[in-house]
């Protein structure tokens, strides 16, 4: 039995450029930074959907969210859909699966994919019940509340300590030490796939001390100019920055921004509790070290909090992706621009493990970018829906909810929420767009994304070569037939 064990301590909503490492003097991130002493960063990692649900569904299975529909925060995985986790289990490993879900629906038992399952989770500091938690600790924001935008902005600022929604990654990190303790004083056995999904730094925007009070407002990398500014964006940007009305001094979007860092730091120092107790037990060298996030966020970038589900700037789309491989694995550590994605990672997983995934799908092994090989050469991220799809639409959530300005523009027959996809090769990105105006980007002359060129001629063979390598990428990618026979 291969030995080299895997753990994945994966963050929700942290985008890129939220690493120290990653051209941002106000972030703090020591342990994180370290990784490229001994591994990788892929500083153009993209996901392939901007939202949680259909992120994950993605990367758990190397399956694009268009190739089974998983475009919608409510569809989740069937039954006989593949999973990495299930193949993992399958291939001799102990599957441990801490924290989020976001995949698997409620009613079916969690064991048919892993080992043992913690959901880190009490009554009284639910993740997801936001706006009680919101209610609950808006007592601690040391700003004034101004009408309705503070609760669109998702801002809290410092908690007095972590109860609460700031609790509830605290149990799943313990969760973790408390299984490598375990593990360590079992006989010698399976190797572990530790799968640990953390809340931070998903919104609310809130954090306690010491990392509320760490991060320097002096060195807040520039916001990106508010979207009312520039033309020819995304109608769905235009319409939630309107219902969110953060028009604001630019000291309280820093608070906002600090903030979020200040939750990337505390993540950060959880990581650094995690490679301590790898160490602590002589687990980490034959250790295969993984760290990403599902998607990013705009923290106030364009004036917009939180995320959207069809649009895909750096800020919402380019995430973290850090790889610590096993001593046995060849690496050239640093960081590399290499364009990879999330959708890599369970032909990774199932490379270092030795064994062939059970079932076609499109991601490829990052050990060859690992070792400074070339990749695929493009990244592609997608979302929205077509008009008439209700399913799609996620209704339920009103002006009380901090959600109501993406919720309620998603539910237009305009525009707003309709379908697009990004592919981003080299320097440039190109979206095409199903019902409106396209968009393409110069990432090296235009890095905030701020000036659609769509119609620029000296741009019209890059936009071409661009949409034709998009319809290759379609073609190869739906259609696709289940690895399942009928029973007839």
């Amino acid at each position: 039995m291969n030995k080299r064990n895997i753990v994945c301590f994966v963050a929700d909503q942290m985008r890129s450029d939220a690493l120290h490492i990653h051209h941002n003097e106000a972030s703090i991130t020591p342990n994180l930074d370290h990784i490229i002493d001994e591994g990788v960063s892929f500083e153009n990692a993209y996901c392939q959907n901007p939202v949680c649900v259909p992120s994950r569904c993605s990367f758990l299975t190397g399956l694009y969210p268009h190739t089974l529909g998983h475009r919608t925060m409510h569809f989740l995985q069937n039954e006989d859909e593949p999973n990495i986790l299930k193949e993992m289990k399958n291939n001799g490993y102990e599957v441990i699966w801490i924290g989020r879900n976001d995949v698997i629906p409620a009613d079916r038992l969690k064991t048919d994919y892993c080992d043992e399952y913690y959901d880190g989770i009490h009554k009284e500091n639910m993740r997801d019940q936001f706006v009680d938690a919101f209610g609950s600790m808006k007592k601690h924001n040391s700003q004034p509340v101004k009408e309705n935008d503070e609760l669109y902005s998702f801002y809290i600022g410092k908690l007095k300590d972590s109860e609460g929604y700031g609790k509830t990654d605290w149990n799943c990190v313990q969760s973790a030490l408390d299984y490598l303790d375990r593990k360590s004083k079992e006989p010698d056995g399976k190797p572990f796939f530790l799968y640990c999904t953390i809340s931070f730094p998903h919104p609310p925007y809130a954090c306690e001390d010491p990392w509320y009070s760490s991060i320097d407002r002096e060195k807040l990398n520039p916001r990106r100019p508010d979207i009312a500014t520039l033309p020819d964006k995304a109608s769905m940007l235009y319409d939630i920055a309107k219902k969110q009305g953060l028009h604001w001094e630019e000291e309280r979007f820093n608070e906002l921004r600090a903030t979020y860092l200040a939750m990337v730091s505390r993540f950060d120092h959880q990581f650094g509790m995690l490679c301590d107790k790898l160490k602590e037990h002589n687990f980490y060298d034959n250790t295969n070290i993984f760290v990403w996030s599902d998607h990013g966020d705009y923290t106030t970038d364009y004036g917009i909090a939180e995320k959207v589900q069809n649009c895909f700037e750096d800020p919402i789309s380019n995430v973290p992706l850090l790889i610590k491989p096993s001593i046995d694995i060849e690496v050239k550590k640093g960081i590399s621009t290499e364009l990879v994605e999330l959708v890599d990672l369970p032909s990774t997983f199932a490379d270092i493990a030795g064994f062939d995934l059970s079932y076609v799908q499109f991601g490829k092994s990052l050990l060859g970018a690992l070792a400074a090989h070339a990749h695929k050469g493009y990244a592609c991220c997608e979302g929205g829906r077509i008009h008439g799809e209700v399913q799609a639409m996620e209704k339920g959530h009103g002006p009380s909810s901090p959600y109501w300005p993406r919720l309620s523009t998603q539910e237009s027959e305009g525009p707003q929420h309709t379908k697009a996809c990004m592919i981003r090769m080299g320097d440039y990105k190109y979206t095409m767009r199903l019902y409106e105006k396209d968009e393409f980007y110069d990432l090296k002359k235009d890095p905030m994304e701020l000036h659609n060129m769509i119609d620029e001629k000296c741009y019209q063979d890059q936009i071409q070569k661009m949409k034709l390598q998009l319809l290759t990428w379609y073609m190869q990618t739906t259609d696709y037939v289940p690895n399942r026979k009928d029973k007839r």
